[in-house]
């Protein structure tokens, strides 16, 4: 390849080419200096054709005025000391990923874990599966038959829906995209990004000029950052800093409000996402702008108000009337969103009290409104412990979001207990098998499904349909960010530069650890078997702690490594392995995985096996209500009895349920957490209870346990929370004979 005659940018033009080449940040060298053809290289990730068209050095003609190219190409930096102070950790630039994780720059707080950069960790066995699932599904064909993410979308430059569903659908499709290395879902994305990133406003806001709402570009932000990580585009960070330079210069006259409000910690976290990137204390500076207009959600925790379930009187909804206070405060989405709040602020605070903020959120949300498939009820907003009630897709999604977060931050090994209940229960139980349809509300104790009132506290009659858009579209364009990220946790850096296993799922991760190339893989059918094999391979032998979470249920958990005499690690904490490690290295974990009961509302059972819940799966008639496009809406009524007690009574001994409920398995199958081949079957002793019944499609509430029954007794099967699209998952305790 021959050089151009002139090889270096000298127009407005040129600068907005080599920008898509390659700037990932605006000139940092200091005034005077010459700019190398290595450094650039550097910074830009250059191909090879790129290093011949650089061959030679060359002095800036005048670096004022290479600057002001920068600037009016959008590459500016977010200040004058951002150029001094800037720096790129990752060393990201050009195409490919970076797998080295990013601490926390001073004066930041330095995380227990740090999160693995998107590309880092690659999904195996039944969760790849489960992955393409998705894909194959509504994730991966969305943008074709729903218009809200379709051609027109405002987010592609169109005249259609601009607010957030764009930005949600990519928060999803960009990890998904990226773990699976789908070109075709890689290109789906690419199209809004590029819009995105190509086409900001004159004053460095970005995405669509029919508003300017704060709250859907902190959700594009998320999908930006992740996308930067897996490709290190160079159009990402200038982008960025030229945006909150101007947000942090508008927000006195035009501060958060409504959804921004209440959401503003999921933009801080792209905030010190920058800042670890460019050093740029400005950005600092908008964070605490950031939480000074936003909503205090430890304060709310710490003073939780909002003990019973929900009404639109006690908050102040009138239909068509403005959203109070009261509303946005126990609206469960929001909630979701504000149990990583505190967490995520005590890297910059740096108080103990705010990094427990999550744990003190979650115990406040179980006192008052816990369910057993780990969600709190929220349908749409706070709605109680009675299993009936619902909770919002959106909320599942964004709880587990806030989990991951606020587990990097913490280390605590209960958040991840939480995370795995929820990813492996209430998650999947919100879809049909093939992620075609999915419900806004699912309940625990969900006897029928179908056009009814009952029980929601202010959402509609659609809302526990199986459909495209049941109730509202949020929850159609916000679901896809489920699998991906908990896919993207389960390996974190921890602080003392380990490697550690938060989560497990089958995958393996290829990263950097003191320097050296190392790749992990997990081999497992977790959750529905208690083995874990992880088998280590550094590209030298390399000394480094591996820590390994030990789930809190798990009591007498046996740990080895290399075949020899293994040691029992204590339940609910981090086992941690330091060693030299060689390539070929084997980890092996074995978690015993006895039935268990636990006590609920009305001092109803739920019945567990490590991380998975388990229920009575009501016959099934589904009906197809509409068709929508390439997929549609369905109702499911019962065709079988639901109203069972369970004859079992856990405080006769920890073994109570081990020993009265048998235990069948099969092979992991195609479609994981699906009825047909439930991979775990439980049978368990039941009775009838006939005063138990039903009402407008929900279920009454639960009968005050221990009940009494006069029916026979039977023998009823449970499967998997998810794989019961009609279910009994509280069950009232028969009261001994």
């Amino acid at each position: 390849m021959a050089p151009p005659e002139t090889s270096w940018p000298e127009t407005v033009a040129e600068i907005q080419a080599w920008s898509r080449i390659g700037f990932d940040l605006a000139l940092q060298a200091p005034a005077g200096s010459r700019i190398d053809t290595d450094t650039l290289l550097k910074w830009r990730g250059q191909t090879l054709a790129i290093r011949e068209t650089l061959a030679m050095s060359h002095p800036l003609r005048s670096r004022r005025s290479f600057l002001r190219l920068l600037a009016l190409s959008g590459l500016a930096p977010i200040s004058r000391g951002a150029s001094a102070q800037a720096g790129s950790p990752s060393g990201s630039g050009g195409s490919g990923s970076s797998t080295s994780a990013i601490p926390n720059r001073s004066p930041l707080r330095r995380g227990v874990m740090i999160p693995w950069p998107l590309g880092s960790i690659h999904p195996a066995g039944w969760l790849k599966q489960q992955l393409r699932i998705q894909a194959d599904g509504l994730g991966g064909h969305l943008d074709e038959t729903w218009p809200d993410v379709g051609p027109n979308s405002g987010w592609l430059g169109g005249t259609g829906e601009s607010w957030e569903r764009g930005p949600y659908f990519l928060d999803g499709l960009v990890p998904l995209a990226y773990l699976l290395d789908d070109p075709r879902l890689k290109a789906k994305a690419q199209r809004f990004l590029d819009w995105t990133l190509d086409n900001p406003w004159e004053n460095g806001m970005i995405g669509p000029r029919s508003n300017d709402d704060w709250w859907p570009r902190m959700v594009m932000l998320k999908a930006l950052t992740q996308y930067h990580d897996a490709s290190s585009d160079p159009r990402v960070i200038p982008l960025l800093s030229r945006y909150f330079a101007y947000q942090a210069s508008a927000l006195p006259a035009r501060p958060l409000r409504d959804w921004g409000k209440y959401r503003w910690q999921d933009e801080a976290l792209t905030v010190f996402w920058l800042y670890n990137r460019t050093g740029d204390r400005n950005l600092l500076d908008l964070a605490r702008l950031l939480r000074e207009q936003g909503y205090d959600w430890r304060a709310e925790f710490d003073d939780f108000h909002y003990t019973r379930r929900t009404t639109p009187e006690a908050i102040g909804l009138v239909l068509h009337g403005p959203i109070t206070d009261a509303a946005m405060q126990s609206h469960g989405v929001n909630i979701a969103m504000g149990i990583k709040e505190a967490a995520l602020w005590s890297l910059l605070s740096g108080s103990e009290e705010d990094s427990q903020g999550a744990t003190q959120a979650l115990a406040v949300l179980d006192r008052f409104h816990g369910l057993p498939n780990g969600m709190f009820s929220a349908d749409e907003h706070l709605a109680g412990r009675d299993p009936s009630q619902g909770t919002e897709l959106c909320t599942v999604v964004e709880t587990m979001f806030s989990l991951e977060q606020a587990l990097a931050v913490t280390g605590d090994p209960l958040l991840a207990d939480r995370l795995e209940r929820i990813a492996f229960n209430a998650l999947p139980g919100a879809f049909t098998d093939d992620m075609w349809a999915h419900q806004y509300n699912q309940e625990p104790n969900q006897i029928e499904v179908s056009l009814h009132k009952k029980p929601w506290t202010t959402d509609g009659p659609e809302s526990n349909l199986y459909g495209l858009e049941p109730n509202y579209g949020c929850c159609t364009a916000n679901f896809h960010q489920g699998w991906p990220k908990f896919a993207a946790s389960l390996f974190m850096l921890s602080s003392d530069d380990g490697l550690a296993a938060v989560a497990y799922a089958p995958c393996s991760v290829t990263t950097t650890v003191r320097g050296v190339q190392v790749q992990g893989v997990m081999a497992t059918d977790y959750p529905f078997r208690g083995s874990v094999r992880l088998i280590l391979r550094p590209a030298t032998p390399v000394a480094f702690p591996l820590r390994l979470r030990i789930p809190s249920w798990a009591n007498g958990a046996h740990l080895r490594v290399n075949g020899e005499a293994g040691r029992f690690p204590a339940p609910g904490a981090f086992a941690r392995i330091e060693r030299t490690w060689i390539a070929g290295d084997l980890v092996e974990l074995e978690f015993p995985l006895p039935v268990r009961a636990s006590r609920w509302y009305r001092d109803s059972l739920a019945v567990e096996r490590g991380a998975l819940v388990f229920s009575y799966s009501i016959g099934e008639d589904w009906l197809k209500l509409r068709t929508r496009g390439m997929t549609a809406d369905w109702q499911v009524y019962p065709t079988s009895p639901w109203n069972y007690g369970l004859e079992l009574n856990p405080d006769s001994g920890p073994d109570a349920a081990a020993t009265s409920i048998s235990v069948s398995e099969s092979p992991v199958a195609e479609f994981p957490f699906a009825l047909r081949g439930a991979p775990v079957k439980l049978q368990a002793k039941a009775r009838k209870l006939p005063a138990w019944e039903g009402e407008d499609g929900a279920a009454d509430p639960l009968p005050q346990s221990p009940a009494v029954s006069d029916r026979p007794q039977e023998t009823i099967a449970l499967v998997p929370y998810a794989a019961a699209k009609l279910r009994i998952t509280a069950f009232p305790q028969i009261k001994p004979t």
